[in-house]
Formats: structure tokens, C-alpha cells, sequence
């Protein structure tokens, strides 16, 4: 009698380059979004409210670390 092993489509994992595409996807965005608020913050927001502008910045100070972690994050889990 011949047992064939079955699986469903949870058990398979998602191939890694698309889990690579992914990851890069968010960096990109994130990093874009750090760059939009800098340009923003020192270029147009500065006009009206110099308290926003530093609190723009701040915000895109933190960005970078966050999108290095996400970028690296689950191949070694």
C-alpha cells in the first residue's frame, strides 16, 4: 500500500525570494517615507511652525533603524 505524504498549502513555506521582495518593499517605503518628512519638515513646514518641523524630524530619525530591523528581520528565526 503506497502512503503518499499530503500537504496543505500552509504547511509549505513561501520561497525565500519572494519573502526577500517583501522585506525590501517595506525598507523602500519606509526610507522613502523618512526622506518625504525630512524634505517636508525643512522645506515647507518650517514656514508655519518650527516646533513641527522638529517633531517631523524626529519621527524620521527613528525610521531608519526601524526599517533596517524590518529589512533583516525572519531568516534567521
Amino acid at each position: 500500500m503506497r502512503r503518499d505524504r499530503r500537504f496543505t498549502v500552509s504547511d509549505a513555506r513561501e520561497a525565500q525570494s519572494v519573502r526577500l521582495r517583501r522585506r525590501q518593499r517595506w525598507y523602500f517605503a519606509l526610507m522613502g517615507t523618512c526622506l518625504v518628512l525630512i524634505l517636508l519638515a525643512w522645506n515647507v513646514v518650517r514656514l508655519w511652525s518650527t516646533t513641527a518641523a522638529v517633531a517631523m524630524s524626529v519621527v524620521a530619525a527613528v525610521i531608519p533603524p526601524v526599517a533596517a530591523l524590518v529589512a533583516n528581520w525572519g531568516e534567521d528565526h
